[in-house]
């Protein structure tokens, strides 16, 4: 038998993740210059100036091995958090950290639980490990807490919860979280994914870090490629107890977080200003881009992230035309909202360019619509 006969069907019918295309492609394609991408929810303001310095000052230092245990970033990001250094792990992108877990904690056969409708790379990384998905719908458009809760059977071993929610941008609040973390008991894993933590306003938002000596097993996941503006050097961290970490280190690759991403996080962690500045900018593009979709008459769920998914009809389409136009967003099909689109907040320009060209595509489906 062949060697690619062997792969188990759990891998062969495996969707591989589809990213979005690049500018360059969209404008080659098209014909067309000066495009915008407010597709992949990366910070409008790029990265953190004291980021670049540090890459710019340690450039002559890339035919060096990376620090294999994050030495410097891991020790600076745990004053930061006021946590002990074993208690982090960083990896290639939050990404690795949700492989990491998978691999250590999941055997074939085993159960992960996950909304229906959350970041698509919980499935696939389960699947992968010959995990069994169990999804639960969104209430709402976000999380039902207690329908995860229910769900769970003596094959659980890991649950996904993403605060804010990808692609909603939901939040749970903080009453449903300590009601399902009853519910809970330490020999399930709780990975709270908190990719887009920063951006929230609300004062019932449960930090999961809070929670963490609760007698609950929990992973936090937070990453430095929105708010600091470095998707591009792939580096996210976990958060959880020595003995979580410990067990985590053991699958780990060595060298997995490239000596760059390590520099420019060290730096962007003290880089207030950066921080304040890409805050306020989404706050202030999201409540243009909210009060815009409302005059277009069309819908938007609240999002306390920094981006908005909103109710365009046919979503391909609408996304279709717009990349026609040289704006780039994400169609929303693949996670079973075929009617919207989900745009990144982006500069108070490009926020405007976006919805000037939706406006026109809107009129001319309307027109069209009113004529058969």
């Amino acid at each position: 038998m062949k060697i690619a006969e062997r792969v188990p069907e759990y891998i062969r019918s495996l969707i591989p993740y589809s990213p979005g295309k690049p500018i360059e492609e969209v404008e080659r394609e098209y014909g067309i210059e000066g495009s915008i991408k407010l597709a992949s929810n990366e910070n409008p303001l790029g990265p953190s100036p004291k980021a670049i310095k540090a890459l710019q000052a340690r450039l002559d230092q890339l035919h060096l091995y990376p620090d294999g245990d994050c030495f410097y970033l891991k020790h600076g990001l745990a004053e930061k958090l006021k946590l002990s250094p074993e208690q982090l792990i960083f990896g290639n992108g939050s990404n690795e950290i949700i492989e990491l877990a998978v691999r250590t904690f999941m055997r074939p056969g085993d159960e992960a639980v996950m909304a229906n409708q959350a970041f698509v790379i919980y499935r696939l990384v389960v699947q992968a490990a010959g995990g069994i998905c169990r999804t639960v719908p969104l209430k709402e458009f976000t999380h039902d807490l207690s329908g995860i809760a229910a769900t769970i059977t003596s094959k659980t071993r890991i649950l996904f919860l993403a605060n804010p929610n990808n692609p909603t941008g939901t939040i749970y609040r903080r009453n449903e979280w300590e009601s399902f973390l009853n519910e809970v008991s330490e020999d399930v894993l709780v990975i709270a994914d908190e990719a887009y933590f920063e951006y929230v306003d609300d004062s019932e938002y449960p930090d999961s870090l809070a929670y963490h000596d609760k007698g609950k097993t929990l992973l936090t996941l937070r990453t430095f490629s929105k708010l600091y503006g470095l998707a591009g050097l792939r580096i996210g961290y976990g958060i959880g107890s020595p003995e979580i970490i410990g067990l985590m280190h053991r699958v780990r690759q060595p060298f997995n977080v490239n000596a760059a991403a390590q520099w420019a996080a060290l730096a962007a962690l003290d880089d207030q200003e950066h921080v304040s500045r890409s805050i306020e900018t989404n706050r202030r593009g999201m409540e243009y881009l909210r009060r815009e979709i409302r005059r277009l008459e069309l819908e938007e769920i609240p999002s306390s992230a920094n981006f908005i998914l909103v109710r365009v009809g046919n979503g391909e389409e609408v996304f279709t035309e717009l990349l026609k136009r040289g704006v780039i967003v994400r169609p929303m099909a693949a996670y079973d909202f075929p009617e919207y689109v989900r745009v990144t907040i982006g500069t108070m320009k490009e926020n405007q360019r976006f919805i000037r060209e939706l406006e026109r595509i809107v009129k001319i489906h309307r027109r069209v619509a009113e004529v058969s």
